[in-house]
């Protein structure tokens, strides 16, 4: 791959509306974990777990876990990205970086993803019992999962800002 074209994955926008009457196979979200399983991380602990939702009232019920998760109620697939609770400082890096991983991945095969990020605290400790996760695993992350969508997103008002910050203000060279 070049880097023109891992640059176009990476510059693909976050999808937040999908196509409601396409699925996304088992076997490409296995496929997608697949690949991101093997992204780096902080002496190879691997502090993360995966949890596939399929069920449209869990959806629901993640998707009003974060302030700005409501998105995650369209997709068809959502896969939760759990996070060791091991007290290690890198351990929100590595679970960022395969979460990375996954949105590259999906993007790779033609879908749409976008993560989003569930808090305060109790959110995250609703998720883990509405996931059946054991004690110890933190589901801090979501990805949204499926087919894009061509229909443009209803016009809102932005709160958060658009575009990059241009490359002269982010590197030095010393």
């Amino acid at each position: 791959m070049s880097l023109d074209e891992l640059s176009r994955l990476i510059r693909r926008p976050a999808t937040r509306r999908f196509v409601t009457d396409r699925d996304v196979p088992r076997e490409t979200v296995a496929a997608l974990v697949d690949a991101a399983r093997w992204t780096g991380s902080a002496r190879n602990r691997q502090p993360w777990r995966f949890v596939e939702v399929r069920d449209r009232a869990l959806i629901e019920a993640l998707s009003r876990l974060g302030a700005y998760a409501q998105f995650v109620s369209g997709a068809p697939v959502v896969l939760a990205v759990a996070a060791a609770d091991n007290g290690f400082a890198d351990t929100a890096f590595d679970t960022g970086r395969v979460t990375q991983s996954l949105v590259l991945a999906a993007a790779a095969l033609g879908l749409g993803a976008c993560p989003a990020t569930l808090f305060p605290e109790a959110n995250v400790d609703e998720a883990r019992r509405l996931l059946r996760l054991d004690e110890g695993w933190l589901p801090d992350h979501l990805v949204a999962l499926g087919y894009p969508s061509a229909e443009p997103a209803p016009a809102a008002p932005r709160v958060i800002p658009g575009g990059r910050l241009p490359l002269e203000t982010l590197l030095t060279t010393i």
